[in-house]
């Protein structure tokens, strides 16, 4: 398993372009930096994420998760977080490989796959890497150097990497992904909805009904996959964009009615409760260290 990793973290060094960067591959991105970092909010996309050194702390609502060289990430909803790299030096980088999942490629693999029942479970996990998936990124990582082979190869690896995740310890949740009829996938879609209307009254019982579920089943399934309630999700998306405002320069107000407060004193006790600093004294450390040298 050593040398597979090391071949890997190599052919990513080799291709890497700044922090995050997209690849020759579609679907498949390369991320690199050289010192720990501060705590960052982010919007995940379903992605599968293998990380070759180095270390990651995550934290999804109420979870706290670490991912390494050990471990891989799994995502199947778009799910904000807040993330920071814990190991990472100039000398031994964080380095990550990442790849999009698409829900209409994993439809088809499952009949190959083995059947799992329906349970309210987290879309989001950590498992032990397996050789078989490491053997499987590195015929990917070795398409950077063939980038005419891709069209051709790259369906096929991605296939079996898909495959091979069905098959372990997250397959339930993944296969719930890539059924339109299941829970997790009517959780997406309300999902979708928030977030096209972040800055709007949250009205559960809507959601419910277009969910095909009741009130207090849809709450269930919500925070059991996302380890947040609706309301919880909303929040975290609006007191996101209002830090991107701010580090942008906004007043802390027109921030806050800008993602759909109406109270500027809740606003600020919320965001600091989410981030640790008020609204002002956050957005100055975060542009502070935006400037500091890489």
């Amino acid at each position: 398993m050593d040398a597979l990793l090391n071949d890997l973290k190599a052919r990513a060094l080799r291709h890497a372009d700044g922090a995050i960067c997209e690849t020759v591959v579609p679907g498949v991105l390369i991320g690199v930096h050289r010192g720990e970092t501060l705590p960052t909010t982010s919007l995940y996309e379903p992605m599968f994420c293998l990380v070759l050194q180095g270390a990651k702390r995550v934290t999804i609502g109420d979870e706290a998760l670490r991912y390494d060289a050990a471990n891989y990430f799994l995502a199947s909803l778009d799910l904000p977080v807040t993330s920071w790299i814990i190991e990472a030096t100039p000398e031994k980088p964080y380095i990550v490989l990442a790849l999009r999942i698409d829900p209409g490629k994993l439809a088809p693999l499952l009949t190959d796959a083995p059947p799992g029942r329906e349970a309210a479970a987290p879309a989001f996990g950590v498992s032990p890497v397996t050789v078989e998936l490491l053997e499987v990124w590195l015929r990917i990582a070795r398409l950077f150097e063939t980038p005419e082979d891709v069209p051709t190869l790259a369906p096929l690896a991605e296939q079996e990497l898909l495959y091979r995740l069905l098959r372990g310890p997250q397959g339930g949740v993944l296969r719930q992904f890539a059924r339109a009829d299941s829970r997790l996938s009517r959780v997406r879609l309300a999902i979708a909805e928030i977030r096209a209307g972040f800055d709007q009254p949250l009205r559960i019982e809507d959601l419910a009904t277009r969910a095909g579920m009741s009130a207090a089943s849809f709450h269930r399934h919500f925070k059991a996959a996302t380890a947040m309630s609706p309301l919880q999700y909303q929040k975290i998306l609006r007191l996101q964009q209002a830090r991107n405002l701010l580090i942008a320069n906004e007043e802390a107000a027109r921030a806050a009615y800008a993602v759909g407060y109406e109270s500027a004193s809740q606003f600020s006790r919320e965001y600091a409760r989410l981030f640790g600093a008020p609204p002002a004294r956050d957005a100055a450390r975060l542009r502070a260290a935006e400037e500091l040298p890489a």
